[in-house]
Formats: structure tokens, C-alpha cells, sequence
């Protein structure tokens, strides 16, 4: 995509459909005259008089324990620099965001007007009633210094500036586990820092803390080595003068154990990288460019143990990995401040968390066989879901440890529990899929790139690295549709109905007529069936020339799918073909079946869509737990549709006991854990939180699926085709450009799913 393009897209986003990344939205009900008399007046008034009696208690009555505030004067904004407090108001909403999808904190930004230490100060102060926590963002060095540590010492709320302890924190975790593999002692490494503005320093300081001897610590800026003589250095940078006038980077390098980079791009030498001492440490974190290029690096030393702040290698120092649990475990028992206890229990919690056996959710969203501790993985990855319950309480027992917090937490497997609720909250799962798809893109065949929207998804799984798109269709509107979207990468364009496809088109009518020549169809029927856009991908799926294959934007889900059914085979030991829509709830991903395909499916069809299901499930990281829905709860109705549900239950309770599913059972039972486990303690479901629904009929399924989508605004990623033999996904008519995105991506993953059991197949027999 060139500048412009981006430019708009960025743009776009910030301003469609509602300006801005968040808003306010009510947790109270507010439909009747009564609700509305208990949310404002009279009703107020009584958590009003609690509060003036006990100020403790407006945690009870209001959000203020769960709101933080991102406070930013946009004097030091990313790489854009003093840009001002309203230009950086994009930035803050964007940390908001980043604090409600990871640790489900709710983030309200405040831009301050002002460059004065004293005015900023007060400013915070003035406001601070109104937060449980306060995260100061994009503030110049020093006077960010001097800000967090007033602010700290004159408030009694959790506050810390995440561009310093942020990357401290996560380079610190990364630091005590790169020694451990390099067999070096921390108190003997010698170090040398690109970079001396606050990061740096935090860093600096944090591991000074863990070990490392300041006098061991050489720091440059732009103006060279800090040392002694200098003048224009803060108190804080005097503490890493041990460098010597006149010293170069190239020198310092020499022996080296660690390089930390928090400076500028391509300033280290592969040089100065073999000048390094034996398994040499390197931190290269400026952004987007790190001071070397990790294949540069990696391809000088064999020996390197390498990170950087890109989510493109190994080891991305990534401050999410922190600053929302920090804040998250330092909410949850009150804390006053956050002080370097809680930041060393957030160090060691990382450290530990890369130790240990990764879930298969994490490695299939990173497309790794088995991610395991070692010099490609030295920290955890930002998707491991088990971050909130690691990072989070280590914090807040720090904090009760520390005589910080002023409401300790009493059973730590509830609060455990509590924190696993939150991670049910957002899209996590889309992100999965899209990062696992890129680590092994795929050939995806577009079959109506034509189509504007569908060019537009093309465009972003190319852009995003998810696939290797083809596009199909007029050849000439492609080129100009294209240039109106300024997508001008060179990418494969196909029109089936041209002459410069003749040749292709007859072989593919060939091989289809071999095929189907005792099914009653011709060699002309063949032919002139692959003129057809459908026909003509499938083939080229079928014929491995595309990886997979999405369709079905401008046509009936009936029409798209018949070429479909007729070229592509069913998966060896299927017997039928189904599909599933995963829907983003607020309680995590549900899988919805089957929502397309089935009308009426049989006791055998259900049991056949239900295990087809699971597997799906299982593909994106998830242990199945099915229910199979009713309007008949065990056998209280007799008729046929509750039945049939209930035969398919008892053929799976037969051949698959492990799997665990139960029915037929109502919806609300089915998602209401405490009500099933009242009236039916018995069932395989009680005690556990359903995250698959099998429907006794298509028109059920689809039905529910569409309401949740069109009346919650629910996101939807499918229907997933199950059962073929090839990766090929129809999209519903006029799906949007996200979900043809999204589906673009599940093609992929299916694809790479299936090429991986194929060569296993080839190398087992």
C-alpha cells in the first residue's frame, strides 16, 4: 500500500463510523422511571451520604476501582515528538483500548494543556478523585522523571509512567532469562546502552536492581558517552558516567555481554556485533527499524540471543506484556502506589511465565510445532492468555507484601477465576487467527475481486501479510478498481471468461469431465462451466495452483456453494459437510452449528456435525464443551426434533465418553452455569462454561446467529465449511470487508492445517 493509501485508511478508521477508538456505556439498567429514579436523583443520594460518611466506599458504590487514566501532555508523542496535547489524543484513546482487551480495565484518556512541571502536577492532583489508578503516557524526559515521582509520593493511587517501567519491566524479564541460557552472572555482565532518555534509564535502573553493576554500565546519547566531564547531564544520567571521554560505541562494544538499544535504527555493525563477548545479548528496540536487523544479527552471530519491539521476530519486548496487568493486580487490592516491589514481582513473574509448557492456544496463534524456552523464546508471547492470571496476582500479592495494599485479597482461587471471566470480554481470538495465519501465509484464490469490498479484504490480507491473494474476475475493472484503492502491489489476475485463459480453462474442463463423465456430465457441460469463476478456483485449488479459496460476496449461499460440492471432495472419512459460525461474545468465542448447510439433519447427521465441530474448536486452540440445544430439557418433550437431539447425545456419550457434550438441554441452562448446575448437577456440563451450541436444525442455527449478529453486534467469523478436502469457505451475501478478512484468515489456518497432516501422512506411511 503507498503512503496515501495508508494515510486514508488510518483516517478512515479514526473517524468511521464514530470518530475516536472508545466511548461510555451504561452497566446499570435504564429502561423504566424507576431505574432511572435509583441511577440519578432521588436514588443517588444514598451512595452520596455513604461516600461522605466513609470516602473508602466510593469503590463500593462507583467505577473508580476499575478506571484508569491515561494522561498525556504530548510533549514526547511515539516517534512524532512535541506534538501537543490534542494530537495526541489518538494515542491515549489508543492505550485505553489496550488497557479494556487485555485487562478488561476501562481507560478514559485526559490531553493536559500545559508544559509547567508545577501546573501538570497540579492538574493530576485536581482530577485524581475520580481514578483508581493513574498512567502517565508521552511525557519529555526529565520532567517526566520529576512528574511520576511527585505524583507517586502525593497521591495514595497506583501511578507509573508505562514509556519508562513499561519496557524496564519486560526487558528486565527478558534480561534474567537471556543470562540464564548464556550462563553469564549478572553482577559480572558488562553492558552497553544506545539511548539515555527515560526508557533507558528505567531499564538502567531496573537492572541495577536485579544485579547489574552500575559501574559496569557504559550509556551513550546523541551528543556520545556519558561520563564525568559532561555537563548537560540530569541527575539521573549521572548515575551511568562510568564511560570514558572520548570512548566510541565501536569501542565500548568490545567485550560486551549486553547491548540495550532504545535509540535509532541501524546504528550497530555487524562489527561491532562480532566485538561482543561469547553469546552475546542484544536488545535492538528503536522502532520500526532496531539498531541492527535481526536476520543481520543472526546471520553474523550464531551465538546471538536477540530481541527486539517487533512482532515480526522472536522475542518481542512488547509493553503489553505489562503495563495492564500491572495496573490490573494493583487495582484488585487497592493499592496506594506502585512501587518496586510490584515492578520486581512483575519481572520475575514474566521470567518464570517463558519457563513454562506453552498451551497449545498459544502455539497454534504463532504457528509453532511447540514454543519452548530457549533463545527464540526468552519471553512470553503477547496472546498467551495465561499473562492476567501470572502477571496480575504476583502484582497484587507484591503490593500485600509490601504494606501497599489497603484491600488484600482472601481466596486466591476466586480471584484466579475472576481474572479468567475478563478474558471473555473481547476479540482476542480474531487477533490469534489473523497472527497465526501469518506466520505461514497461504494462496488464497478471491473468486469476486471485481467486487469492490472483496478487493478491499484482498488488499488488507496482502497488506497484513495474512495470505497470497489471486484474484479472479474482469481483468480490467480489477486494474481500475485497484488504482482507485491505490493497491498496487503485483499480485495474480485471473478472468476465466478471456483468451488468455483458454488453455488453462480447457484443462481444468478436461480433468472436471474425467472426473464427473459417468454423472451425467459433458465435456461441453464442463467446459463452459469453467468460463464461470467458481468452477474455474475451485480447480485451481483442486489442482494445487491456490492453497485455498474464498467466494460467495455477490451470490446465495446455495449457488456459491454448489460448484463447490461438485468439485472439491469430501475429507477422507467424512460422509457429510457442514458448518459452523464462531461468534465473539462478551463470554469468549462461541461456535454456532450448523449454520448453512443441513435443513434438517438426522440423530447420525447431529453426532456427525457435532464431532466435525469439536475438531473446528480444537483448530483454533480451544477444548471443546458442547451443548446440543433443544426447547427440551432431558427428555421432558417426546417430540421428534427434541428426539433426535437426544439419540445424537447418546451415540456420543457411547463412542466418544471423552468428549464432553450433553443435550438435549435449552439455551438458557446450556449458558447459564449456576442454573444448570441446580436442576441438572447430573449433566456432563455442569461446572463447565459451554463454548459450542449444535442446533437441531439449519434454520434454528441460522437464525440465532444473524440475531446475534445484526441486534448485539456481535462479530462473526464463518461459516466455516467443515468436512472437505480442500481449505474453501463461502462468505454470506454482501459479508463485510472485516469478515471476508477473517474468513480469508480462517482459509488460511485450514490450509496450513491441512498441508501439515498431509506431510505427516507422507512421512507415517
Amino acid at each position: 500500500m503507498n503512503r496515501n493509501s495508508k494515510r486514508r485508511e488510518a483516517l478512515l478508521y479514526h473517524a468511521k463510523p464514530t470518530p475516536g477508538k472508545i466511548k461510555i456505556v451504561p452497566t446499570k439498567k435504564y429502561a423504566t422511571q424507576r431505574d432511572l429514579s435509583l441511577a440519578y436523583s432521588p436514588g443517588v443520594a444514598e451512595p452520596c451520604l455513604e461516600i461522605a460518611k466513609d470516602v473508602n466506599n466510593v469503590y463500593k458504590y462507583t467505577s473508580k476501582g476499575n478506571l484508569v487514566a491515561v494522561i498525556s501532555n504530548g510533549t514526547a508523542v511515539l516517534g512524532l515528538g512535541d506534538i501537543g496535547p490534542e494530537a495526541s489524543k489518538p494515542v491515549m484513546e489508543g492505550k485505553a483500548l489496550l488497557f479494556k482487551i487485555f485487562a478488561d480495565i476501562d481507560g478514559f484518556d485526559i490531553e493536559v494543556g500545559t508544559k509547567d512541571i508545577e501546573e501538570f502536577i497540579q492538574t493530576v492532583k485536581n482530577i485524581a478523585p475520580t481514578f483508581g489508578g493513574i498512567n502517565l503516557e508521552d511525557i519529555k524526559a526529565p520532567e517526566s522523571f520529576e512528574i511520576e515521582r511527585r505524583l507517586v509520593e502525593e497521591l495514595n493511587i497506583p501511578v507509573m509512567h508505562d514509556d519508562q517501567h513499561g519496557t524496564a519491566i519486560i526487558s528486565s524479564a527478558a534480561l534474567l532469562n537471556a543470562l540464564e541460557l548464556a550462563e553469564k552472572k549478572i553482577d559480572r555482565v558488562k553492558v552497553v546502552v544506545s539511548g539515555a532518555g527515560s526508557a533507558a534509564l528505567a531499564c538502567a535502573n531496573l537492572y541495577v536492581m536485579l544485579g547489574v553493576q552500575a559501574k559496569n554500565i557504559i550509556m551513550f546519547d546523541k551528543e556520545g558517552v556519558l561520563h564525568n566531564g559532561r555537563t548537560d547531564l540530569s541527575d539521573l544520567q549521572k548515575r551511568y558516567t562510568s564511560g570514558k571521554a572520548g570512548i566510541t560505541m565501536a569501542e565500548a562494544m568490545v567485550g560486551a555481554d549486553v547491548f540495550l538499544g532504545l535509540s535509532a535504527g541501524n546504528i550497530l555493525s555487524p562489527e561491532m556485533l562480532l566485538d561482543m563477548a561469547s553469546n552475546p545479548i542484544v536488545f535492538a528496540m528503536a522502532n520500526p527499524i532496531p539498531e541492527i536487523d535481526y536476520q543481520l544479527a543472526i546471520d553474523t552471530r550464531n551465538d546471538i540471543i536477540m530481541a527486539t519491539g517487533r512482532s515480526d521476530h522472536p522475542n518481542q519486548v512488547n509493553n503489553v506484556l505489562g503495563f495492564p496487568y500491572i495496573f490490573r493486580g494493583a487495582l484488585d487490592v487497592r493499592a496506594t502506589k506502585i512501587n518496586e516491589e510490584m515492578k520486581m514481582a512483575a519481572v520475575h513473574a514474566l521470567a518464570a511465565l517463558a519457563k513454562e509448557s506453552v498451551p497449545e492456544q498459544v502455539n497454534i496463534a504463532y504457528g509453532e510445532t511447540k514454543l519452548v524456552f530457549g533463545r527464540d523464546y526468552i519471553i512470553p508471547k503477547p496472546f498467551d492468555p495465561r499473562l492476567i492470571t501470572t502477571v496480575a496476582p504476583a502484582v497484587a500479592k507484591a503490593a500485600m507484601d509490601s504494606g501497599v495494599a489497603l484491600q488484600p485479597i482472601q481466596d486466591w482461587e476466586e480471584y484466579q477465576d475472576q481474572l479468567m471471566e475478563r478474558l471473555g470480554s473481547d476479540n482476542k481470538m480474531v487477533r490469534l487467527l489473523t497472527n497465526r495465519a501469518k506466520t505461514d501465509p497461504k494462496r488464497v484464490v478471491f473468486a469476486e475481486a471485481d467486487h469492490l469490498d472483496v478487493l478491499k479484504a484482498a488488499q488488507i490480507v496482502h497488506e497484513e501479510g495474512i495470505g497470497k491473494p489471486i484474484l479472479l474476475g474482469n481483468r480490467e475493472l480489477i486494474l481500475e478498481l485497484k488504482e482507485e484503492l491505490g493497491f498496487d502491489a503485483d499480485v495474480p489476475i485471473y478472468d476465466p471468461k478471456t483468451k488468455e485463459e483458454d488453455q488453462r480453462r480447457l484443462r481444468y474442463a478436461d480433468m472436471f469431465w474425467k472426473s464427473r463423465q459417468r454423472r451425467g456430465i459433458s465435456l461441453l457441460d464442463a467446459q463452459k462451466w469453467m468460463r464461470e469463476r467458481n468452477y474455474f478456483a475451485a480447480m485451481m485449488v483442486n489442482e494445487g495452483e491456490a492453497d485455498a479459496l474464498v467466494t460467495g460476496y455477490s451470490r446465495s449461499y446455495p449457488s456459491a456453494v454448489k460448484p463447490i460440492m461438485q468439485l472439491i471432495g469430501k475429507a477422507p472419512g467424512i460422509s457429510l459437510i457442514a458448518t459452523t459460525n464462531m461468534m465473539m461474545t462478551n463470554r469468549g468465542p462461541m461456535f454456532l452449528s450448523d449454520t448453512a448447510i443441513n435443513p434438517n439433519p438426522t440423530a447420525d447427521d447431529l453426532a456427525k456435525i457435532a464431532l466435525m465441530t469439536a475438531k473446528t474448536v480444537r483448530m483454533f486452540g480451544m477444548e471443546p464443551v458442547i451443548a446440543m440445544v433443544s426447547f427440551s430439557n432431558f427428555g421432558s418433550a417426546s417430540d421428534l426434533s427434541a428426539t433426535k437431539v437426544r439419540e445424537a447425545v447418546s451415540y456420543l456419550h457411547n463412542y466418544y465418553p471423552d468428549l464432553v457434550v450433553d443435550g438435549e438441554i435449552q439455551a438458557d441452562f446450556a449458558l447459564n452455569p449456576d442454573m444448570l448446575k441446580a436442576k441438572f448437577p447430573f449433566s456432563k456440563l455442569a461446572g463447565k462454561k459451554v463454548n459450542t451450541l449444535i442446533f437441531p436444525n439449519l434454520e434454528s442455527a441460522n437464525i440465532t446467529y444473524k440475531l446475534l449478529k445484526e441486534l448485539y453486534k456481535v462479530d462473526s467469523i464463518g461459516p466455516i465449511v467443515m468436512g472437505l478436502d480442500k481449505p474453501v469457505h463461502i462468505f454470506q451475501l454482501g459479508a463485510s470487508v472485516e469478515e471476508m478478512v477473517n474468513m480469508a484468515a480462517v482459509a488460511v489456518v485450514d490450509a496450513q492445517e491441512k498441508i501439515k497432516k498431509l506431510k505427516n501422512f507422507n512421512i507415517k506411511f
